[in-house]
């Protein structure tokens, strides 16, 4: 049965990965702007039909490498991070000045590994960046290199992207390589490989296709792109493997370019509710009033005034079990405060909620997105 490969119009939020060695000549150390020009006119387009676009950008060391004049080769820890600290004033710059052609606002956000692995940091990194989409700018992501050590980063931008698609619900997360794809080996050294267009399913077949890095500016390979498929698809994001060298390899990808289409059968929110659910264990328990209950049936939010009791010593991020005024669960979600906050806003509207904290807290006890329910 021949599977159909999905339409880049089709989804609604993306996440678009580019590689040192794309965005920076290897030559000269410096950004390809007219490249970059070209790549921004394609996310313009995105935008411009309403999508939801991030970025995440390799490329902060291999240009403050350049403006420090930091010999080739490989660095230690202690010099890729100068370079880091470098480079990321040119790598946000350069993609403010990219976008901003096209009326559009840049933000820059700079993540650790635990940032996309503790829940509260999670949380927090998830809605700054969601705000950032909500106010249409394009949030331009990459590892802070300045400060994590080897023991605690990814390596890598494939994997941070694909946490990163997860993270946000992305529906789609594109990859840009020099390379169109996979294949059933590696093409440098097996003229007789052929190109997979759709992968269904990430198999142990399709892990032993992968080879290793491409380029000395990158640190990772196909092999880092196929593990960034696992993380994507299990979150319930489609992902795209293609060729970024040419210029518009976006528009390229809508025209039918040649590229890997690994394909997901779930959503982002599915997804994210079914490890909700079942993955993480409860903290404590949030009782509401019945009309809560019949708002979370009706998919609202869970907010504070709905809330007649709160059991248990919970943290921010914390899952929490919601039960009803008969003690019948309803489902379970991330809670948005810790428990004595939680306790100080119980039966609160959400307008006074700021002056009980004596701060600005979430509207909502348990925001929608962050909630599985066995009810509705």
């Amino acid at each position: 049965m021949q599977i159909t490969q999905p339409s880049l119009a089709q989804f609604r939020r993306i996440v678009i990965k580019v590689g040192s060695a794309l965005l920076v000549d290897r030559q000269k150390g410096r950004a390809r702007h007219g490249w970059l020009a070209a790549l921004a006119e394609d996310i313009a387009e995105l935008h411009a039909r309403g999508a939801d676009v991030q970025v995440v950008s390799s490329g902060a060391i291999a240009l403050g490498r350049t403006v420090l004049g930091m010999p080739g080769g490989a660095l230690r820890l202690e010099e890729s991070q100068a370079a880091a600290a470098v480079g990321q004033i040119a790598l946000a710059r350069i993609w403010a000045e990219a976008l901003s052609h096209h009326g559009i606002t840049a933000g820059q956000i700079l993540v650790t590994l635990a940032d996309t692995e503790e829940r509260q940091r999670y949380l927090n990194a998830r809605a700054t960046i969601g705000r950032l989409l909500e106010m249409r700018a394009v949030p331009v992501i990459n590892e802070n290199d300045t400060v994590a050590t080897s023991e605690i980063r990814y390596g890598d931008n494939d994997r941070l992207a694909a946490r990163v698609a997860t993270m946000t619900g992305a529906d789609l997360l594109v990859l840009f390589s020099d390379i169109d794809g996979l294949y059933t080996a590696p093409p440098a050294l097996n003229p007789a490989a052929q190109h997979i267009p759709v992968v269904p399913r990430i198999t142990a077949s399709i892990e032993a296709m992968a080879g290793g890095a491409a380029s000395e500016l990158s640190r990772g390979g196909m092999t880092t792109k196929i593990e960034a498929g696992k993380i994507a698809v299990s979150g319930g994001t489609h992902m795209v493997i293609a060729d970024g060298r040419p210029k518009n390899p976006l528009s390229a990808i809508a025209n039918g370019a040649r590229c890997t289409w690994f394909l997901t059968s779930s959503t982002p929110a599915t997804a994210r509710k079914i490890w909700i659910a079942g993955s993480l264990e409860p903290r404590g328990v949030i009782h509401v009033d019945p009309g809560a209950a019949r708002a979370l049936a009706g998919g609202a939010s869970l907010l504070p005034v709905g809330v007649r009791k709160v059991d248990g010593d919970f943290q921010r991020g914390d899952a929490v079990i919601i039960r009803d005024s008969n003690g019948t669960e309803l489902g379970r979600g991330l809670v948005a405060y810790d428990a004595v906050e939680a306790r100080a806003v119980i039966g609160k509207l959400s307008k006074d909620i700021e002056a009980v904290l004596g701060h600005a807290g979430q509207a909502e006890m348990i925001h929608r997105d962050d909630m599985a329910l066995v009810i509705g």
